[in-house]
């Protein structure tokens, strides 16, 4: 089992990959970088990473949009409930991931993979005390 504020460590740590990984899928201009550099670095792997038309980059925008801002929430507040949702959007993450890969997308993806289990599986581990923090009380 883990401690309590071991588990917060590992949700912030784990905050921190994501706004590192995916701030610069945040805006436009920091994507048009991004994708230039993953399209380098995906050179000579299986898979393809095409250009990105306006409906892809929206896609890419909204989610690093959205990561980002779940990032800085769980930086500044590491709650046990939130890293047991994150663990499952990272499963939910990988799952997608690995299904695009299977589906001709680069292979480059699934280092980004490697993160979402290890982190979702860290982060589903158990936590002493668990139970008793989620004890609701009923109404008189």
């Amino acid at each position: 089992m883990i401690h309590p504020a071991q588990y917060c460590r590992i949700v912030r740590v784990s905050a921190w990959y994501d706004l590192v990984a995916t701030i610069g899928f945040a805006t436009p201009w920091t994507f048009a970088a991004m994708h230039a550099m993953l399209a380098i670095a995906a050179q000579g792997l299986p898979g393809s990473l095409p250009p990105f038309e306006p409906a892809h980059m929206l896609m890419a925008n909204l989610l690093g949009s959205i990561v980002v801002v779940w990032a800085v929430l769980r930086i500044r507040d590491p709650q046990l409930q939130f890293g047991r949702y994150d663990a499952m959007a990272r499963f939910l993450f990988a799952a997608w991931q690995i299904y695009a890969v299977a589906h001709g997308a680069s292979a480059l993806i699934l280092g980004f993979t490697l993160f979402e289990i290890v982190f979702g599986v860290i982060q589903s581990l158990p936590v002493t005390g668990e139970k008793k923090a989620h004890v609701i009380a009923k109404p008189a």
